[in-house]
């Protein structure tokens, strides 16, 4: 089995984090995202702190896929510099994780 990931990213509106998500699971580039409505990220942008309301994506797919993910995202993206951040899946259930591979190319 192909080591699966998941990969996080947030927008700044639930219509682009939906645009992302279905161009995302539409180009096989991932099995599943979940958005997460709503919330506050407090960050240091061009040294200023600021804060936001976003939605979180949540990005099922394949290890070896992510630069195509992240190429997507930052094409899909309004954001001058979007967040892309892979964690590796370490373990799962089996059949979960053989629909997540069998979803993606």
């Amino acid at each position: 089995m192909t080591p699966m990931c998941l990969v996080l990213t947030t927008a700044g509106s639930h219509d682009e984090a939906r645009k992302i998500a279905h161009a995302l699971v539409e180009r096989r580039l991932a099995s599943c995202v979940n958005i997460v409505p709503r919330i506050e990220s407090v960050y240091r942008w061009q040294e200023r702190i600021e804060s936001a309301e976003e939605w979180l994506l949540m990005i099922k797919t394949r290890a070896n896929m992510f630069d195509r993910v992240r190429d997507a995202i930052e094409e899909l993206h309004s954001y001058e510099l979007p967040e892309c951040i892979m964690l590796e899946i370490a373990e799962g259930d089996k059949k979960y994780l053989e629909w997540l591979e069998k979803n993606t190319d």
